[in-house]
């Protein structure tokens, strides 16, 4: 693997689980601190999409409310890169949660699109998607 993306995942992996954990626990902080301000920034999510930051800040906040307990989070890596300012994960998101009241274990694939802001990677874009019908039609994460 490039230094430059060993480099980025070392520093990203943990920031991305943290942030999936918090929202999960229903704190959306560290999901808006990981994500860019600065548009352009898009979201083509399981249950929310949108574009511009004006768009998904509320949209994230009013997610968060959804999810009230989480037992953890595991993104399991399947492609990577980092070349200059742009970066990318595809992967797995195994998640433990309680979402719309309802205790929920499932699998979603996950590609983030990160941009390096202020020496600081950022996501600018995010898809994702259930992996499978997992029961958790009409309430997906």
């Amino acid at each position: 693997m490039h230094k430059q993306t060993e480099a980025f995942l070392a520093e990203i992996l943990p920031r991305q689980r943290d942030m999936t954990v918090a929202l999960h626990k229903g704190d959306v902080a560290p999901r808006i601190a990981l994500w860019s301000h600065r548009n352009p920034v898009t979201l083509f999510g399981a249950h929310i999409s949108g574009k511009g930051w004006a768009d998904l800040e509320p949209k994230f906040r009013q997610e968060a409310l959804r999810f009230t307990g989480s037992t953890g989070s595991e993104f399991e890596v399947v492609a990577t890169g980092a070349s200059g300012s742009m970066a990318y994960t595809v992967g797995f998101e195994h998640s433990t949660a309680v979402v719309d009241g309802i205790p929920a274990v499932y699998t979603m694939r996950t590609t983030h699109v990160y941009r390096r802001e202020g020496g600081v990677w950022r996501i600018i874009h995010r898809h994702s998607d259930l992996l499978a019908d997992q029961g958790l039609r009409g309430r997906m994460p």
